[in-house]
């Protein structure tokens, strides 16, 4: 045997001989390409994304997430995190990497006496639903039931009711985070003050968030539902001036895309491009009505279905984003639109690659704006306006370029309003994208944290900010 094949068989035992301290440290599962249940353990939201990595190891416990990272130190094994796994990147999978998959930790413990909830990083959004409402309390979350709150949470959280209550990390007291030297700390404004600031909002870049502490808000019924207008200029120039203006406790998400065949849709109403208003209002049905008044003004509603609901059946209204899809995403924050660009929107809805891509539109303002810029790593509070162009295609089999294409021509002519962009809707679009979603002076700042936290850059699996050097 030559010198390199023995050191070949040397360093595969020794590799061999550490993957098995590993499993066996572990009180959750490791998988190699070799278990049962690899093969599902590694799919994604988005079916794009079919990546192999070397392991996954499925966390049951902050210390798994410890002695994984450390395992990968160690090793100086490329590491990536899976949450919710709906990275639009991508990023929650990655070849020849070993996995640290959260999703298994999905504990929810909510105490009523002070309204807070502790929450594992692999919760969705329907699981802190679902267990705060049962003591009529809630935090404003992700569009859809199976959005994972850790991501969300990371990149910000802009949900349902983020013009009363803010981001999801406006509500966060405090977290559980394990660094890039395997040590499990505690953020908060006490303890790690630099670190809890950085991960408002600053992504993955810091270190494997394990739990969260959130301040939930006293919400029981919301009046929701969805209110579709007529297609037009003025309805979607009506909407958008209107919706930051609106009282605080009206947050909608508005969808420019064929009528969609639910069962409150005419069906002579299916498929027709109209403009899709979900909405959440924290108020009585009275208020309600009054708050949306404007909006029923704009036109005739094609459709009315809006009423007093638990809040958790809010995602019902997004049931169908909840499966799994391919997806092409760009997007922006804006103060405005001009009446060219939406009559363009407009136009390019007719050449849309699939039945449920989409234009979205929404208002922010109210309890987001209220924020300073400089108490979190959201850099973008005094935007007025998100606008997302999103293809969706539901076939694996589909061919990505064309609706790729589209996303494109669409992006082509709303970018000349581009006023910054949330990070958690980036894709994988360059470093001069992710400086935009934060702005100069804070991108330096998450490099100073970057740089005492994770001066190696080992969680780089993520919209990327490099340590300062």
């Amino acid at each position: 045997m030559t010198t390199t094949n023995t050191q070949q068989t040397t360093n595969t035992q020794q590799t061999t001989s550490d993957l098995e301290t590993l499993r066996q440290s572990l009180t959750g599962e490791l998988l190699t390409g070799l278990s049962e249940s690899y093969d599902a353990a590694r799919q994604l939201h988005d079916f794009v994304w079919d990546r192999y990595p070397a392991i996954i190891v499925q966390a049951a416990t902050a210390e798994d997430v410890a002695a994984t990272v450390r395992f990968a130190r160690t090793l100086e094994r490329p590491l990536a995190v899976r949450g919710g796994g709906h990275s639009i990147a991508g990023h929650s999978m990655v070849d020849g990497a070993i996995v640290v998959d959260l999703s298994n930790m999905r504990g929810v413990t909510v105490d009523p006496s002070t309204r807070t909830a502790a929450v594992q990083a692999g919760a969705t959004s329907a699981d802190l639903a679902g267990a705060a409402a049962a003591h009529g309390l809630a935090l404003s979350t992700g569009d859809t039931s199976t959005v994972g709150i850790g991501g969300l949470t990371l990149g910000g959280g802009i949900g349902w009711m983020v013009r009363k209550y803010g981001l999801a990390i406006d509500n966060l007291l405090g977290a559980t985070v394990v660094t890039a030297d395997g040590d499990i700390v505690r953020a908060s404004a006490e303890e790690h003050a630099d670190l809890f600031w950085a991960i408002r909002g600053g992504g993955g870049n810091f270190g494997i968030i394990t739990e969260f502490e959130f301040r939930l808000a006293e919400v029981g019924s919301v009046y929701g539902g969805a209110l579709v207008l007529p297609a037009t200029r003025e309805v979607i120039r009506g909407f958008i001036e209107y919706a930051p203006k609106a009282p605080d406790d009206l947050t909608m998400i508005a969808m420019l895309m064929p009528a969609p065949p639910a069962p409150f849709v005419p069906e002579a109403s299916v498929g027709q491009l109209a403009l899709v208003v979900c909405v959440c209002f924290t108020g009585d049905a009275a208020a309600g009505d009054e708050a949306l008044a404007p909006l029923r003004a704009l036109a005739t509603p094609i459709v009315d279905f809006i009423g007093t609901m638990p809040y958790p059946a809010i995602y019902e209204l997004t049931s169908e984003a909840a499966k799994r899809h391919g997806a092409s995403v760009r997007q922006m924050f804006a103060t405005d639109l001009s009446d060219s660009a939406i009559d363009k929107i407009l136009e390019q809805m007719q050449e849309a690659t699939s039945p449920v891509s989409m234009v979205q539109f929404r208002g922010l303002g109210g309890a987001f704006a209220r924020v300073s810029s400089k108490a979190t790593a959201f850099a973008h509070r005094d935007k007025p306006l998100f606008v997302a162009v999103i293809a969706i295609w539901t076939d694996p089999d589909d061919d990505p370029a064309p609706h790729r294409a589209w996303t494109e021509r669409v992006w082509t002519d709303l970018e000349p309003f581009a006023s910054g962009v949330y990070v958690n809707f980036l894709e994988n679009e360059g470093d001069a994208r992710r400086r935009e979603a934060y702005g100069a002076v804070t991108f330096a700042r998450l490099a100073e944290v970057k740089r005492r936290y994770d001066p190696t850059n080992m969680f780089r699996f993520n919209q990327n900010v490099r340590p300062a050097r």
